[in-house]
Protein backbone atom coordinates (compact mmCIF):
# COMPACT_ATOMS: atom_id res chain seq x y z
CA UNK A 1 0.00 0.00 0.00
CA UNK A 2 1.22 3.60 -1.51
CA UNK A 3 0.47 6.15 1.17
CA UNK A 4 1.57 9.89 0.40
CA UNK A 5 0.39 13.30 1.44
CA UNK A 6 0.50 14.40 -1.89
CA UNK A 7 -2.28 14.45 -4.32
CA UNK A 8 -0.49 12.09 -7.04
CA UNK A 9 2.02 10.03 -7.20
CA UNK A 10 4.77 10.81 -9.09
CA UNK A 11 5.50 8.52 -11.86
CA UNK A 12 2.15 6.46 -11.22
CA UNK A 13 -0.82 6.96 -12.49
CA UNK A 14 -4.33 7.00 -10.96
CA UNK A 15 -6.61 4.59 -12.68
CA UNK A 16 -9.73 4.49 -10.32
CA UNK A 17 -10.46 6.83 -7.27
CA UNK A 18 -12.16 4.34 -4.75
CA UNK A 19 -13.29 7.35 -2.10
CA UNK A 20 -12.82 9.00 1.25
CA UNK A 21 -11.42 6.48 3.86
CA UNK A 22 -10.28 6.82 7.19
CA UNK A 23 -9.32 5.08 10.43
CA UNK A 24 -9.61 6.43 14.34
CA UNK A 25 -8.94 5.79 17.57
CA UNK A 26 -9.64 6.83 20.99
CA UNK A 27 -6.98 6.88 23.27
CA UNK A 28 -7.02 7.66 27.23
CA UNK A 29 -4.28 8.82 29.51
CA UNK A 30 -3.08 6.13 31.71
CA UNK A 31 -3.12 7.54 35.74
CA UNK A 32 0.71 7.04 35.96
CA UNK A 33 1.13 8.99 32.70
CA UNK A 34 -0.60 12.05 34.58
CA UNK A 35 1.66 11.73 37.58
CA UNK A 36 4.70 11.58 35.67
CA UNK A 37 3.71 14.17 33.17
CA UNK A 38 3.29 16.49 36.38
CA UNK A 39 6.58 15.97 37.49
CA UNK A 40 8.12 17.35 34.05
CA UNK A 41 6.13 20.25 33.61
CA UNK A 42 8.25 21.72 36.50
CA UNK A 43 11.42 21.05 34.92
CA UNK A 44 10.21 21.40 31.13
CA UNK A 45 11.12 18.88 28.59
CA UNK A 46 9.45 16.41 26.34
CA UNK A 47 6.59 14.38 28.23
CA UNK A 48 7.97 10.73 26.58
CA UNK A 49 4.89 8.86 27.98
CA UNK A 50 2.69 11.39 26.20
CA UNK A 51 4.64 11.21 22.95
CA UNK A 52 4.36 7.33 23.01
CA UNK A 53 1.03 7.21 23.68
CA UNK A 54 0.53 9.58 20.47
CA UNK A 55 2.46 7.78 18.76
CA UNK A 56 0.39 4.36 18.93
CA UNK A 57 -2.50 6.11 18.33
CA UNK A 58 -1.44 7.57 14.87
CA UNK A 59 -0.28 3.82 14.04
CA UNK A 60 -3.69 2.64 15.28
CA UNK A 61 -5.48 4.94 13.23
CA UNK A 62 -3.28 4.78 9.67
CA UNK A 63 -3.74 0.97 10.08
CA UNK A 64 -7.53 0.96 10.40
CA UNK A 65 -7.98 3.56 7.62
CA UNK A 66 -5.21 1.25 5.83
CA UNK A 67 -7.98 -1.81 6.07
CA UNK A 68 -10.70 0.05 4.63
CA UNK A 69 -8.75 1.15 1.46
CA UNK A 70 -7.89 -2.22 1.24
CA UNK A 71 -11.66 -3.61 1.55
CA UNK A 72 -12.19 -1.31 -1.63
CA UNK A 73 -9.82 -2.30 -3.95
CA UNK A 74 -7.27 0.14 -3.27
CA UNK A 75 -3.56 -0.12 -3.81
CA UNK A 76 -2.54 3.33 -2.23
CA UNK A 77 -4.21 6.67 -0.22
CA UNK A 78 -3.51 10.15 -1.59
CA UNK A 79 -3.83 13.43 0.75
CA UNK A 80 -3.28 11.58 3.28
CA UNK A 81 -4.11 13.23 7.03
CA UNK A 82 -3.96 13.14 10.38
CA UNK A 83 -6.14 15.25 12.77
CA UNK A 84 -6.69 15.09 16.59
CA UNK A 85 -8.98 16.11 19.00
CA UNK A 86 -10.30 16.06 22.41
CA UNK A 87 -13.25 13.88 23.22
CA UNK A 88 -13.39 14.25 27.15
CA UNK A 89 -10.69 15.48 29.73
CA UNK A 90 -8.51 12.62 29.79
CA UNK A 91 -9.45 11.42 26.34
CA UNK A 92 -8.20 12.48 22.67
CA UNK A 93 -9.06 10.77 19.59
CA UNK A 94 -6.76 10.81 16.18
CA UNK A 95 -7.78 10.35 12.92
CA UNK A 96 -6.17 9.56 10.17
CA UNK A 97 -7.76 9.69 6.37
CA UNK A 98 -7.26 10.58 2.95
CA UNK A 99 -8.91 9.53 -0.57
CA UNK A 100 -7.96 5.83 -1.69
CA UNK A 101 -7.17 5.03 -5.02
CA UNK A 102 -6.07 2.53 -7.44
CA UNK A 103 -2.67 3.65 -9.29
CA UNK A 104 -1.47 1.32 -12.18
CA UNK A 105 2.04 -0.50 -11.49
Amino acid sequence: MIIVTTNDIPSKKIATVKGLVQGSTVKAKHVGRDIGASFKTLVGGEIKGYSDLMKEAREEALGRMIKEAESLGANAVIGMRYQTSQVMTAAAEVIAYGTAVVVEE
